[in-house]
C-alpha cells in the first residue's frame, strides 16, 4: 500500500515548499487539477525536475483525446496521468496506448460513474495501472466518501491497482486501510495540518504496515 499527497490549491512555489517538507512520507505527488488549470503542466514539469525521486502524477482527468494528452503530460515528466471513467472507451484505450509507448501509467477516476461495479470490470480489462474511486469536493459536502464504492472495485477488479481518494484525514486513515486499497490519496488531511511533516510520516507508517 502506498501513500499519494495530492496538491490542489497551491502555486509552483508552493506545492514545492510542501513536498519538500513531506518528501521523505509520499510514493507519488499529484498535481491535482486547480493547479494545472492555473499554472499549466509547466507545474508537472516542475515538481519532477525538484523531486526526481517521487513518481508525479498530472490529475488532468482527460476526458477526450486520450493519447495527445497522455503524451504532452508525459512530455513534462508526469509517470502518472489520470482519465475519467464516464469517458468514451476509445479515450481510455488511447491515453493507456500511449502509455505503454512512453513508460508511463494511467490512473481512470471513478468520480461520477453510476454503475461502478458494471464500469470498473470493463476499465479494467482496457489494461490501465489504477483504477480509483473519489469523493470530489462537492460529494463530500453532502457528507459522502468512498468507502462502498472501494469495496465494489475490489471484488471486481482483477488486474488494475485500486486508489481512494476524497477527504481522508488521519483519523479516518485506519477505515481506509481496512478497506485495502493499494494507493491512498491525502490532500487536505496532510496539507492543511499545522504539522505537515509530523501527518504524513504517521500516515506513511500506517500505511507501510497495512
Amino acid at each position: 500500500m502506498e501513500l499519494q499527497l495530492a496538491l490542489d490549491l497551491v502555486n509552483i512555489p508552493e506545492a514545492k515548499q510542501v513536498v519538500a517538507e513531506v518528501a521523505e512520507h509520499i510514493d507519488i505527488v499529484e498535481i491535482g487539477t486547480p493547479v494545472v488549470i492555473n499554472e499549466g503542466l509547466h507545474a508537472v514539469k516542475a515538481i519532477k525536475e525538484a523531486f526526481p525521486h517521487l513518481r508525479v502524477l498530472a490529475d488532468l482527468k482527460v476526458m477526450d483525446a486520450g493519447g495527445y494528452e497522455v503524451m504532452k503530460a508525459s512530455e513534462a515528466g508526469a509517470d502518472i496521468i489520470t482519465v475519467l471513467g464516464v469517458s468514451d472507451d476509445a479515450t481510455i484505450k488511447g491515453a493507456v496506448a500511449e502509455a505503454r509507448k512512453q513508460g508511463k501509467q494511467v490512473m481512470v477516476d471513478m468520480i461520477n460513474v453510476k454503475n461502478m461495479e458494471e464500469r470498473a470490470r470493463e476499465i479494467d480489462g482496457f489494461g490501465v495501472d489504477y483504477i480509483c474511486v473519489h469523493s470530489g469536493y462537492d460529494h463530500q459536502a453532502e457528507g459522502k466518501n468512498s468507502f462502498e464504492e472501494l469495496a465494489t472495485i475490489n471484488r471486481v477488479v482483477q488486474q488494475a491497482k485500486t486508489a481512494v481518494a476524497g477527504g481522508i484525514k488521519l483519523e479516518t486513515l485506519p477505515e481506509v486501510i481496512a478497506a485495502k486499497p493499494d494507493l491512498v490519496i491525502v490532500g487536505g488531511g496532510i496539507t492543511g495540518q499545522s504539522d505537515m511533516k509530523a501527518v504524513a510520516a504517521e500516515m506513511k507508517q500506517l500505511v507501510q504496515q497495512a
